[in-house]
């Protein structure tokens, strides 16, 4: 009987353990590569500027390079010169296929291959690839997320050829970066958005800047995002079948010593996974990904991946880049990525802080303090209508980083909250004190030891980088840009970007277009800028914030000054549909009011799938999982109570017996409540799918069933503490958090 039972323990706890041995025996990968310095293989899977001069044209070149810098419509004849010579140096690196690649309304990218083959007149093979199928493709609109845009009966839409952005190969097919439309011209995906929203900043940038330097043709919205992400070994993410199915664990109890110590952070990185950075890194830099920085971060298992800034647009395509080839990276070195924003309770979670700036073609930051004090008016100028663009739109924002999985994290005491505030620091903010409260005819003191000089216009001189930094602030002013810090690591990074742009570029235009009716009247230019700052400075102050984050004081003052304090992702996404954001997108023409009601749609849709997805798969690990390990380790605790009383005088029993019974009676509370948790869970997920209304049912499962999950997950976790370890058949915390 005994052996019997030894066997039946073995088995049910067999796939922990056979997954623990092969997570045990992996050892590192080597990687291989005839040479790892970044001069040497920078971008050379890229169809860069200078390998066009090679296959191109010179005349052809000089009209595409003037498309690509000024933004300019692009000719079909353009085209089939285009195709002739990237089609010859994609061949050479090995590409037999071609497809355009977009960014849909999933979060992912998208790519659907087709071969270089053709047959000649005479019925022969050929290779070829006209201008028409690097123009334009016409994927099934139909089967991508639009909201209601389109129709299952509408399947046509276009993919279309963005030149800012260059081709590239890998593996063997040559990839073109599009944009996304339907047939009715309504944008389907995160760049078509993102360039609109770039265009707009640029031409109300442009406008403001050319107060101050009449040089400025163009500005250009720049940004250099930081991705945080989870490595676990391949053997244990198998036996797991929750971060198979939904990315994130479910349920576990905290490993005994997790990020404590912070012992991990900026540790030495372990072989395994150097080896995967190694690896990582060589694929990135091929693709012309200038990464540059990598480290381990908090949380055990959690690292970090940097790039050099560079324009949003293609800093946007190299991130979902990025985020591909870890998975494909992570696979040869039995690694799994997890890109959600909270896999582990307990431990930190994983954000993709943005660090966004606006740059001229004359080489200034326009968000750098200068070095005299005209430049820094115009420092102040900029840095002023971010404020304002930033309150203005601060639901918004929060709406444009919110999702099913970025809401575990966002408020976590380990993140931003999801308040948007903006941390200036205390330099900055004296600064800008100063000059809200400064008389025109007179000039401003400031503290000499802070180096600030009176100029021009009463602006002082403002010291580069001479700010704290606040881990709590969503939105944080860094010395010359603002870091965004919100956005969640599985982010499309254009969904805060093209928010964030159009409202800055309605904010500049609303600015120049006050500052011109003082001019008009007969006003200084400088006293005119100054005089619109002055009145702005009073209005943004409910945005300014450097204090921490997280305190319970802080959401009471955030609600005192009008701040979106919503906690509720459905609800939260209102804010795309509320007549500010509306007014706005429509007059920067970045999204209409179809386009913006169809993301909302797609955004509460899949909130309620992933909800509707995880319910599922805890309901089914809980049934198969949990609660036949706890009966038969119950049942094994019940035989032995009743072997002690066939043994021993019935005076000890109750001692011998009182661990089993505080126990029994543990694993009969916790399984009772877990039962009802799943049956009024699985109830209320039934009643929410037949809700027609997207918004409803994503507020039905916000509601109802996150809270019934969280409880069920609180009740396994303590249960988990008390079961024999044999019989638990699931990974746990302390052998998946520590790669070996």
């Amino acid at each position: 009987m005994r052996q019997s039972r030894h066997k039946q323990q073995y088995k049910m706890s067999n796939i922990r353990f056979e997954a623990l041995k092969n997570a045990w025996s992996h050892e590192p990968v080597e990687v291989k590569n005839p040479t790892n310095r970044a001069s040497v293989i920078f971008a050379q899977n890229v169809f860069t500027r200078e390998k066009m001069k090679e296959y191109i044209a010179r005349n052809i070149l000089e009209q595409l390079f003037d498309l690509m810098d000024n933004e300019k419509t692009l000719s079909r004849d353009i085209a089939n010169s285009v195709a002739i010579g990237m089609k010859k140096w994609a061949m050479e690196q090995g590409a037999t296929h071609y497809t355009h690649w977009f960014q849909p309304l999933t979060g992912g990218t998208a790519e659907k291959h087709d071969a270089f083959l053709s047959f000649s007149e005479d019925g022969a093979p050929m290779e070829e690839f006209s201008g028409s199928v690097l123009y334009q493709q016409e994927p099934d609109a139909s089967s991508f997320p639009s909201g209601g845009i389109r129709n299952t009966f509408e399947a046509r839409g276009y993919s279309a050829w963005d030149p800012s952005s260059p081709a590239f190969v890998i593996g063997d097919r040559l990839c073109i970066p599009t944009i996304f439309v339907a047939y009715t011209g309504e944008a389907l995906d995160y760049k078509t958005p993102l360039l609109r929203s770039i265009s707009a900043v640029n031409k109300a940038a442009v406008a403001v800047a050319n107060y101050f330097d009449r040089n400025v043709k163009r500005v250009y919205s720049y940004l250099g995002w930081e991705q945080e992400y989870f490595l676990v070994d391949e053997a244990l993410f198998a036996a797991r079948p929750d971060l198979v199915m939904t990315g994130r664990t479910l349920m576990g109890h905290y490993a005994s010593k997790s990020q404590q110590l912070d012992d991990h952070y900026f540790g030495i990185i372990p072989e395994r996974v150097l080896n995967f950075m190694t690896e990582l890194e060589i694929e990135s830099m091929k693709l012309g990904i200038p990464v540059k920085t990598r480290h381990n971060e908090v949380a055990p298992n959690q690292f970090e991946l940097a790039p050099i800034y560079e324009e949003s647009n293609l800093a946007s395509d190299h991130n979902q880049l990025v985020m591909s080839l870890m998975e494909q990276v992570a696979r040869r070195h039995h690694f799994r990525v997890l890109l959600h924003e909270k896999p582990f309770g307990g431990v930190n979670g994983s954000g993709k802080h943005c660090n966004w700036s606006l740059g001229t073609n004359t080489g200034v930051n326009l968000l750098a303090p200068g070095k005299n004090p005209y430049q820094n008016l115009q420092f102040v100028t900029f840095l002023v209508n971010v404020l304002m663009a930033v309150q203005r739109h601060n639901g918004l924002l929060k709406a444009s980083i919110i999702s099913a999985t970025n809401a575990h994290r966002l408020g976590a005491n380990e993140a931003p909250p999801a308040i948007i505030s903006v941390f200036l620091g205390t330099q900055i903010t004296e600064a800008l004190n100063q000059i809200e409260h400064a008389d025109l005819d007179k000039g401003i003191i400031i503290n000499a030891k802070k180096e600030m000089k009176l100029g021009v216009g009463n602006i002082p001189e403002i010291l580069l980088d001479n700010t704290d930094r606040n881990r709590t602030s969503p939105f944080a002013f860094t010395g010359n840009r603002f870091e965004f810090r919100a956005v969640g690591s599985s982010a499309n990074c254009g969904a805060a970007m093209l928010a964030l742009n159009a409202a800055v570029a309605e904010q500049l235009m609303l600015f120049r277009e006050e500052v011109d009716a003082l001019i008009e009247k007969g006003e200084a230019k400088e006293r005119a800028l100054f005089a619109v700052i002055k009145r702005l400075l009073h209005e943004c102050h409910a945005i300014r914030f450097d204090g921490n984050g997280y305190s319970d004081e802080w959401k009471e003052e955030a609600r005192k000054r009008g701040l979106d304090c919503e906690t509720s992702a459905p609800l939260i996404i209102d804010n795309y549909l509320s007549n500010t954001s509306v007014e706005m997108f429509a007059k920067t023409r970045v999204l209409t009011k179809a386009e913006l009601l169809s993301r909302c749609e797609v955004k509460w849709e899949n909130y309620s799938m992933k909800l509707q997805i995880e319910s599922r798969v805890l309901g089914d690990l809980v049934i198969n999982h949990v609660l036949p390990a706890a009966k038969r380790y119950q049942t094994m605790l019940l035989q032995n109570v009743l072997s002690v009383k066939q043994i021993f005088p019935e005076d000890e029993v109750g001692k011998l017996n009182q661990q089993d019974y505080i126990i029994i009676r543990q694993i009969e509370e916790h399984a009772a409540a877990i039962i009802e948790g799943v049956e009024k869970m699985n109830g209320a997920r039934k009643h929410a799918n037949h809700i027609e209304n997207q918004r409803e049912r994503a507020i039905a499962f916000h509601d109802n069933i996150v809270p019934l999950m969280e409880d069920i997950r609180k009740h396994v976790d303590d249960i988990e503490m008390v079961i024999d370890d044999e019989l638990w058949t699931l990974p746990k915390y302390r052998e998946m958090l520590f790669i070996h």
